[in-house]
């Protein structure tokens, strides 16, 4: 039968891309198949490579679906299938049986130069016995992999593919150690404190943030998937921990600096869990930053929109769409509207006095907390004595309990005290260690109290947006005749009023009466 056949399949597989380099390649397969089919005379027909392992299940494999729907579809060829060796069909026996009996019905011969597949009750045997040593072999190296993962896991170290904002180093003591991949970590440390700080109300926003930043990876769409912000939200690694629910890994400090504290983390967590805050829309245009943040007479929110000449020319304005509100469809221009608002910046600018008296003051603060630190550390760490304690409590109770509620009950309520206890060990790790020195500490936040005007005037759409978040608690009221309300202010502008002349703040009057603004035909963004 073998002389009628003049055609041959060959198949070449590793189980990994790093094997393509290899002795074992998947070139070297190819060339010793070639030699092969040339040796017996056969016309090679066609060549099918995997570089997928599929656990010893050929239906995980594309090339070998492949193949087997090629040679059904050319029912009347007389085919071979040449191998480099018996291991590259399966290490799995039930498997490897099934594809034998598939090659059958298209009457498809496998042959090798280092194996003979023999048709006969002792030719069986030996397919089975070496396709079990493969698969032995297989399940042995999977388990002696996975319990040295998990005890890496254990003690503290990062076993799987970096992480974005990560990169592995090589060290003689500890092996291969998580470090910070820049510029992305410095992109990522600057969402999650967003996240923390409420600068980015919701996950989306973000994403957003992430998608924007020219130093985040993105894929060639420029986007990011719609999970991965939660992700990295969700994730200890950036904090500095390792855990992994699969192999019940609890969470535990890792051996690798975090990029944000712990307490980050677990604050982000905490609000992951409250109750969600509507996105922010992302198509809100950059050229209306007080949109939705000012408020009509009537309560509801300005939108905004262009109207366009006779000419052609576009013209912003803001404008109120609420259908029971006296002004709806009349708006406002957008240079009167937001020349106001720069009216109401520039009166919370406090004097250079006052924001020097302002800075002795968090001196102060400053070193009153240095000194205080060594009697926090002892708090903390009576603290922590306490919950071991209440954790050998609760574990005494579980050898008692018989109930397997219960002992789930008491291994939930454990599981929040180590993490209590980590924040708390965190905490005494850091005390008498500052992150930054003072002036690094409060120079930004100096800067922007001593004239939140200048950050508005020179900075972007975010930027903008920001400061209206850290300025104000609430949409500003506005009124067409006498124009701003008297805002409600943050604590740190409250904190400053209280320091000066209250008429050198906002006058409870409000701002010179704007221009009235006159009914158009526009269309809304």
């Amino acid at each position: 039968m073998l002389n009628n056949i003049v055609k041959a399949l060959i198949y070449c597989r590793v189980s990994d891309t790093k094997q393509k380099t290899e002795g074992s390649g998947l070139e070297s397969q190819e060339h010793r198949c070639r030699a092969f089919a040339k040796e017996q005379g056969f016309v090679v027909d066609r060549i099918f490579h995997d570089d997928v392992s599929g656990g010893g299940n050929y239906n995980k494999r594309p090339a070998m679906m492949m193949l087997l729907e090629h040679v059904r579809q050319n029912k009347n060829q007389n085919y071979v299938l040449i191998l480099d060796d018996i291991k590259r069909i399966s290490r799995d026996v039930y498997f490897y049986w099934d594809l034998i009996r598939r090659l059958d019905e298209f009457d498809v011969q496998p042959m090798s130069p280092n194996f003979i597949f023999a048709q006969t009750p002792e030719g069986r045997f030996q397919q089975s016995i070496t396709v079990a040593a493969g698969e032995y072999e297989r399940e042995s190296i999977a388990r002696q992999t996975r319990q040295k993962t998990q005890a890496r896991l254990e003690a503290g170290f990062h076993a799987f593919n970096a992480p974005v904002g990560f990169k592995f180093v090589k060290t003689k003591e500890r092996g291969k150690i998580l470090q910070r991949d820049e510029p992305a970590a410095s992109a990522i440390e600057e969402m999650l404190n967003g996240f923390a700080s409420r600068r980015f109300q919701t996950r989306e926003e973000a994403r957003r943030f992430l998608e924007n930043h020219p130093d985040f990876p993105k894929s060639p769409t420029g986007r990011i998937g719609n999970n991965q912000a939660d992700k990295i939200i969700n994730d200890p690694l950036y904090a500095g921990y390792i855990k992994y629910e699969p192999w019940n890994i609890t969470l535990r400090k890792g051996q690798h600096d975090g990029i944000i504290s712990f307490e980050t983390y677990q604050k982000n967590l905490d609000i992951l869990n409250a109750r969600p805050i509507v996105a922010s829309r992302p198509n809100v245009s950059e050229d209306f930053p007080l949109r939705n943040t000012i408020a009509c007479e009537c309560g509801n929110s300005f939108t905004s929109c262009y109207s366009t000449s006779r000419t052609g020319r576009l013209y912003p304005y803001y404008i109120c769409q609420n259908r029971l509100c006296k002004y709806k469809g009349k708006s406002i221009r957008k240079e009167v509207m937001e020349a106001q608002f720069e009216e109401v910046l520039k009166k919370l600018t406090p004097s250079r006095p006052l924001i020097d008296a302002a800075e002795a003051m968090f001196r102060m603060i400053w070193d009153h907390m240095g000194a205080s630190q060594k009697y926090h550390k002892a708090k903390l760490a009576k603290e922590c004595a306490d919950i071991d304690k209440q954790i050998n409590d609760i574990l005494d109770r579980i050898v008692d309990s018989n109930s397997s509620k219960v002992i789930q009950a008491f291994e939930k309520r454990i599981d929040k005290l180590e993490v209590k206890k980590l924040l708390l060990e965190e905490k005494m790790e850091n005390l008498g260690t500052p992150r930054r020195p003072f002036h690094a500490m409060y120079r930004t936040a100096l800067q922007y109290l001593s004239n939140p005007y200048e950050v508005w005037h020179r900075g972007n759409y975010a930027q903008k947006r920001l400061v209206q978040k850290l300025t104000f608690t609430d949409r500003i009221g506005y009124d067409r005749e006498t124009g701003y309300r008297t805002p409600e202010v943050s604590a740190p502008f409250r904190f400053l009023e209280h320091l000066t002349p209250r008429e050198k703040m906002v006058p409870r009057g409000g701002i010179e009466p704007p221009t009235r603004g006159f009914s158009i035909r526009c269309s809304t963004d």
